[in-house]
């Protein structure tokens, strides 16, 4: 499975099985977050077998269960955007090694003592990580290419702009509100934008449209507008 088939067979999955990650998997995800925490100079942290976060009434609310696995995102503040960006590489890499994942914002239980928080850096939210119990379901798509987008290139939307909108579509956001849109500009220069919204994740969804779109689209096709 490619990343490209793992943003379609992704789907934010609740419910695990009692089944440990193969440490061979469990080296491959520390070795991709490490990657990407010297990267972007982020603090993202991979917790296992550890089941109280998700054990108490806030995951039950959520309709968890059977979560002892999860990705602890920490960042320093202003650092939402690329959170969600590597969170979602993270994913979607995760999904290809046939684990499933759903991204928690706050029904689940803080554990302290499992992960650090330095100075000046933030708990974003945490990624549910294991053998789900099923493999998800696709909610219905809510927004069409033309809803989260712009044009001022003068030109017709090219196919990689359109297919990489339409991986856009499938990411995972806040309340399923897809509050982001992408502009194109001349010389295929992309500038994506988040819309106003009433969620404190708003930045975190753009980081994560971001990725699906870059996968979508072939980062060889354009670049993006600062």
């Amino acid at each position: 499975m490619n990343l490209q088939e793992a943003i379609i067979a992704r789907h934010s999955v609740r419910q695990y099985q009692d089944i440990a990650i193969e440490a061979e998997k469990i080296t491959k995800l520390q070795a991709l977050i490490d990657e990407y925490n010297q990267l972007a100079g982020l603090h993202i942290q991979l917790v296992t077998n550890e089941p109280k976060a998700f054990a108490g009434g806030l995951a039950k609310y959520g309709k968890f269960s059977g979560v002892s696995n999860y990705i602890v995102m920490v960042g320093q503040k202003g650092s939402d955007e690329a959170l969600g960006y590597y969170g979602e590489q993270i994913v979607l890499q995760a999904q290809t090694m046939g684990l499933n994942t759903c991204w928690v914002g706050l029904t689940f239980r803080k554990q302290p003592d499992q992960y650090a928080i330095g100075a000046g850096e933030v708990l974003n939210s945490v990624i549910a990580l294991g053998y789900g119990a099923t493999q998800g379901v696709q909610h219905p798509q809510k927004k069409a290419v033309s809803d989260v987008t712009e044009n001022k290139s003068g030109t017709a939307y090219p196919d990689w702009f359109v297919k990489g909108v339409e991986a856009a579509l499938l990411a995972p956001t806040a309340i399923n509100q897809q509050k982001f849109f992408f502009i194109l500009h001349p010389d295929n220069r992309v500038e994506a934008k988040a819309r106003f919204a009433l969620s404190s994740y708003t930045q975190t969804d753009l980081g994560i449209a971001k990725c699906h779109f870059e996968i979508g689209a072939g980062k060889e096709n354009f670049t993006w507008k600062k």
